[in-house]
């Protein structure tokens, strides 16, 4: 067979003008987050509780979860002023026996991330076991879902099971899950098959010396919103390209709280996006606030949105 040479390849194709889909890092409009009010939340029970999720309701309710002791949902209800508010239990679903039951073991859960789809069923993804369980409040059943991830275990770490689901949303028919770090990547699934239909991965601006970590995922207005947290900013993505459409830095907002944790490592972990504010949380692993002695209650922190004029 005769070859053709690799420069006239080369040449053939800059002179057909060939197409590619690689986005300009940085060609987006990005923002500063401002507080707008920040509220401490209370510990159920006086239990240290480790906000790893957001979920904002059609209702204008918030929910969250913890990622020990227990995996239920919790309601956040805001006392007079908005400067506390208390955690109170949502729902009677993804109770642990529940969840124990469908796993077959006795070890702790490490629950992440919290979506709703359009039939009022609600999604946690479970770390260690890379799990999805889902909920119909209306019957009490949760399962399992039976999901395939053998197309992107590569992207799993063999050795860090914390390193894992770390959140996830649901959007036109899709479930997004994020693969928070070592191979950070956010995962596509088809929720009619259980299919994994993909992955991709959205890079801030910002570098970071810790790497990507994704800790959240959102779906608001058609669109997924992806909390990074060691670049301390929110991306706006585009899921049909995958395209970062805005980029919003909170980095100023994290310092403020003054969390004593130990590192210079990023603690929100929750995320939930309203027509005019972005919602985050802090997941501050009972680390206590410097200037509040040995307060280690989570802190939720909303902004307008300043690409809302």
């Amino acid at each position: 067979m005769r070859r053709v040479p690799f420069l006239f390849l080369l040449a053939l194709v800059f002179a057909t003008g060939c197409k590619t889909t690689q986005q300009v890092s940085g060609s987006w409009p990005r923002h500063r987050l401002i507080a707008d009010q920040v509220t401490v939340l209370n510990l159920p029970d006086n239990r240290q509780f480790d906000a790893s999720a957001l979920l904002h309701l059609d209702s204008g309710e918030l929910l969250t979860l913890r990622n020990q002791i227990d995996s239920i949902l919790y309601r956040i209800d805001f006392l007079p002023g908005g400067k506390e508010a208390n955690l109170v239990p949502f729902n009677d679903c993804f109770q642990k026996d529940a969840l124990r039951a469908l796993s077959g073991d006795e070890h702790a859960f490490d629950c992440e991330g919290i979506a709703r789809d359009e039939q009022g069923r609600f999604y946690i993804c479970e770390e260690r076991r890379r799990s999805i369980f889902r909920c119909d409040p209306r019957t009490g059943l949760t399962e399992r879902l039976p999901i395939d991830w053998s197309s992107v275990k590569d992207y799993f770490s063999p050795i860090d099971s914390n390193a894992s689901f770390e959140g996830i949303a649901i959007g036109k028919g899709k479930l997004y899950v994020a693969n928070e770090r070592s191979s950070a990547v956010i995962i596509e699934v088809d929720l009619a098959s259980l299919k994994v239909k993909g992955h991709f991965v959205v890079q801030p601006t910002k570098s970071s010396f810790f790497g990507l970590h994704y800790s959240d995922l959102c779906w608001f207005e058609d669109q997924l919103w992806v909390l990074c947290r060691q670049h301390r900013v929110i991306l706006k993505v585009d899921p049909r390209t995958h395209y970062v459409l805005e980029e919003f830095d909170y980095r100023d907002i994290e310092e403020s709280l003054g969390y004593r944790t130990g590192l210079p490592a990023g603690i929100m972990e929750g995320l939930a996006v309203s027509k005019d504010e972005i919602w985050i949380a802090t997941d501050n692993n009972g680390a206590a606030r410097g200037r509040t002695g040995h307060d280690i209650r989570p802190t939720l922190v909303r902004c307008k949105r300043p690409d809302k004029k």
